[in-house]
């Protein structure tokens, strides 16, 4: 795997992710008390997160993208 996240692309990804995955947790909007819409944040954020943290994103790779500098 080769990296293709610069980092404000990581570091976006990552707060994003993690406000994602905390959001459903706290309860913070009310929208989230929705079982199927908290889940699928978590899962959300939880990708976003892991894909910063391993500097890949597969989606990037299919379409071609790089935002890290070589």
């Amino acid at each position: 795997m080769t990296a293709n996240l610069g980092t404000l692309d990581r570091a976006a990804r990552l707060i994003l992710g993690l406000v994602l995955f905390v959001a459903p947790l706290l309860n913070v909007p009310a929208i989230w008390s929705n079982t199927a819409l908290s889940f699928g944040s978590m899962v959300v954020g939880l990708i976003l997160a892991g894909t910063a943290l391993v500097r890949f994103c597969p989606l990037y790779r299919i379409l071609g993208i790089s935002t890290c500098k070589l």
